[in-house]
């Protein structure tokens, strides 16, 4: 046989046992089941003389009489037993994704608030407070004026009352039926031209202690005509003085070019009138012999021209840089906040009842009221409140401004107080007050509103001068002066 095909069967015989070997872990096996039970015997057909009589059966084995007799080829009973009583292997638990935490939405509404001023010489508010359940609903609502205002008409049977310090609100108890719209209104005193004042107003339960709903608007009053601003005189505008440095430059040039030119033409002239004589007057076949040109030295400028020309760009350069820096003074903004400076948005501040936005939220606040001095009790899950302490809520709009669901703490909403010091949110309070809800368990929703009390404790007996309310740790934050 050639050597060529000897080698061609070897090979021939390797891949084929090379395929058999991986056909064999596709064959189907047996189940785990199946193959620990041993196989019963096949049933062979047998003389009916051939069976044991009953008599010689063990007792126990003996089967009642109103049983019937096995089929033949069926299994034996001992296969039977062999096979209940063999333990299944537990099944591995479903494969789950780890729960996550969805975002927080806003609970339904049953009270809408929503408020609009009117076009009239003094502040008017038109309130409408409409009920959008289905079964009637008793209302506290109120609505805070700003300092120093005082109401000349309240309609709806409400009533003013001072709510601490220079604030006033007005409050009115409704019974709303279901789904209806009930108008309210409040008129001010006349204001001087140009204040505006914001006014806002929440629907809160029965007992005043849970906001349904806020709403806010700001009157301003007709603008009077701007004051007509005298203009400076030209000659102290910085560019009418840089312009006419400018000048004075360009006509100094062109006065020295036309010195020049005319000190070059008589030179000139008196060289060609004194340099020949009788013996020069005409020319002769022969060239006349070359006669040294006198050396003439560099004619420079004269030092007052050149002192001049240093002074006036001295003075441009002086004037431009003093204009400069005039106006970057002025453009120095001495309110700015110190959250300006963050990572993520500017800083924003503003006062109460006024909608407030920054990176991700928009913060409105709407309502703020503390306690007496020394009643700021233990709250469930919180700790010993200060003797004297007391506990501060603040009615807070916030709106998811973004289109993902974002979070945000109670350690980045603090209340500072007059002398500097600030605290954050008391959460067992916050919780407590919103019916047992962790407001901030849960990110907010895209796009959604909630209106929510806040508490903060705080020591003294001065409120919260300040809130500052921001949706994460890098974000600039507003600002809200209270009252």
């Amino acid at each position: 046989m050639p050597a060529s095909t000897r080698h061609h069967r070897a090979l021939a015989v390797f891949v084929h046992c090379l395929g058999i070997l991986a056909a064999v872990p596709a064959l189907p096996t047996a189940a785990p089941e199946a193959a620990a039970t041993p196989r019963p015997p096949a049933a062979t057909p047998r003389p009916t003389a051939a069976a044991p009589p009953a008599a010689t059966r063990p007792p126990m084995a003996v089967a009642p009489p109103v049983a019937t007799p096995a089929p033949v080829g069926t299994r034996p009973p001992v296969a039977m037993v062999a096979r209940v009583t063999e333990p299944t292997p537990p099944s591995a638990p479903p494969a789950m994704a780890p729960p996550t935490r969805a975002p927080a939405s806003a609970p339904p509404q049953q009270v809408t608030v929503a408020v609009a001023t009117e076009s009239s010489p003094a502040p008017r508010y038109r309130i409408q407070v409409r009920n959008v359940s289905n079964s009637p609903l008793e209302t506290t609502v109120r609505q805070e004026l700003p300092p120093g205002s005082s109401t000349t008409a309240i309609s709806g049977g409400g009533r003013s009352s001072s709510a601490g310090g220079s604030a006033t609100e007005v409050t009115w108890r409704l019974r709303l039926p279901a789904h209806s719209t009930t108008t309210l209104g409040t008129a001010l005193a006349a204001t001087a031209p140009g204040r505006p004042l914001t006014a806002p107003t929440c629907a809160f339960t029965s007992d005043g202690s849970r906001p349904y709903d806020c709403a806010t608007a700001t009157w301003q009053a007709a603008a009077a005509p701007p004051a007509e601003v005298s203009e400076a005189p030209p000659w102290r505008r910085y560019p009418v003085l840089l312009a006419g440095l400018a000048v004075l430059l360009l006509i100094s040039a062109a006065l020295v070019w036309v010195w020049r030119r005319r000190r070059g033409r008589r030179v000139t002239a008196a060289a060609l009138s004194t340099g020949g004589g009788a013996e020069h007057g005409r020319g002769t076949v022969y060239p006349r012999p070359a006669a040294p040109s006198p050396v003439r030295r560099r004619r420079t400028p004269p030092v007052w021209m050149l002192v001049g020309a240093a002074v006036v760009v001295l003075a441009g350069v002086v004037g431009t840089a003093g204009w400069t820096a005039t106006r970057q003074v002025a453009a120095i903004d001495t309110q700015k906040q110190p959250t300006s400076g963050a990572w993520v948005g500017t800083g924003v501040a503003g006062a109460m009842g006024v909608p407030l936005r920054e990176s991700a939220f928009e913060f409105t606040v709407y309502r703020m009221t503390c306690g007496a001095p020394g009643t700021a009790g233990k709250t469930d899950g919180g700790g010993a409140a200060p003797a004297n302490g007391r506990r501060c809520e603040a009615t807070v709009g916030v709106r998811n401004l973004t289109g993902d669901h974002q979070p945000w703490h109670s350690e980045l909403q603090r209340a500072y107080l007059p002398d500097g010091r600030w605290v954050s949110t008391d959460e067992p309070a916050t919780r407590t007050a919103n019916l047992g809800r962790d407001v901030f368990a849960a990110p907010m929703a895209a796009g959604t509103r909630m209106v929510l009390p806040l508490i903060f404790t705080v020591d003294g007996r001065d409120p919260p001068q300040q809130l500052e309310l921001r949706s994460g740790v890098f974000s600039a934050g507003v600002r809200v002066q209270m009252p």
